[in-house]
């Protein structure tokens, strides 16, 4: 016995039936999809189908909910704002403008600054929120800290004002400001 000789057992090798090659070879005209329609066209496929099993879209579970429009809030540390002064991305003075330049939070996104890590200079900065201890440490360094009412995206639809004035503008104010301009 040698490579030359070697072939598969007898009827274990089995020839593919043929099928669409005329009505006498068994399987002709419709070649066994049954007749006309979308099922029997090349390329069908039936979506969400997966036999007598439970579909994937009833097996996961369905809760929660997702608001539309919900604000994120991204946070900042001091030890963060720090590196950033340090390298020569920020000033003393930094502003909503800065953390969207540099890439830390969009438009739409809120800034929470938190007080991990040591202050070196004195700094005024503008967040949308600050936790106690980094109050208090901006405060021991002689800084200072204004609270943004808006974001970027609200401010920018205010036309009639600049937009850092925009920034820091409170929504309800504008409300009122707008129901007694249409009472006159």
């Amino acid at each position: 016995m040698n490579l030359s000789t070697l072939r598969p057992h007898e009827g274990s090798r089995k020839r593919k039936k043929r099928i669409g090659r005329g009505p006498g070879s068994g399987s002709g005209t419709t070649a066994g999809k049954g007749n006309k329609g979308q099922q029997s066209r090349s390329g069908y496929k039936r979506s969400n189908r997966e036999g007598g099993q439970m579909p994937l879209h009833r097996r996961l579970p369905k809760f929660g909910f997702t608001k539309p429009n919900r604000v994120t809030v991204r946070t900042i540390s001091l030890e963060q704002i720090e590196a950033f002064i340090k390298k020569g991305l920020l000033t003393t003075e930094i502003t909503i403008q800065d953390y969207k330049s540099l890439g830390l939070i969009r438009r739409a996104d809120k800034i929470k600054v938190l007080g991990d890590g040591e202050l070196e200079s004195t700094l005024k900065i503008s967040a949308h929120a600050f936790s106690q201890s980094a109050k208090d440490k901006i405060e021991k360094k002689g800084g200072s800290i204004e609270i943004a009412q808006r974001t970027l995206e609200e401010a920018s639809r205010m036309k009639e004002l600049e937009l850092e004035e925009a920034i820091k503008q409170p929504k309800v104010e504008v409300a009122e400001k707008k129901k007694q301009a249409k009472k006159s």
